[in-house]
């Protein structure tokens, strides 16, 4: 794709809540994600300017388990890897993709058009 998303680690009031947040596209987009009990990552929400927010429901996919201890890794750094964060979110998002809107991941170009 060879967008440049800029994620950034951010947060969010007590009334969203989930494990991690990342931000990007200069706060367009915010993606809120979740450790679950298998020691895996899911998406649980993200929002879009000019769209809202989307939450997933419980059928929302994990990150497979490495993936998810790349991801884990990223958080944890000072300086997130912009090439290593964007795979991995643009994988979960498209792991999901069934599950949010499809004129606002094309918009963003967090999937490819059809």
């Amino acid at each position: 794709m060879g967008q440049d998303f800029d994620f950034f680690k951010t947060s969010m009031p007590d009334s969203r809540k989930a494990d991690f947040y990342l931000g990007c596209l200069d706060g367009s987009i915010f993606i809120d994600f979740n450790f679950t009990s298998d020691k895996l990552i899911n998406l649980c929400r993200i929002s879009f300017d000019g769209y809202g927010c989307c939450n997933l429901d419980s059928n929302a996919k994990c990150l497979d388990e490495q993936l998810s201890k790349d991801f884990i890794e990223q958080i944890n750094k000072h300086n997130l890897d912009q090439e290593k964060i964007t795979k991995i979110v643009l994988e979960l998002i498209r792991l999901n993709k069934d599950n949010i809107w499809i004129d606002a991941l094309e918009e963003y170009k967090l999937i490819d058009k059809k």
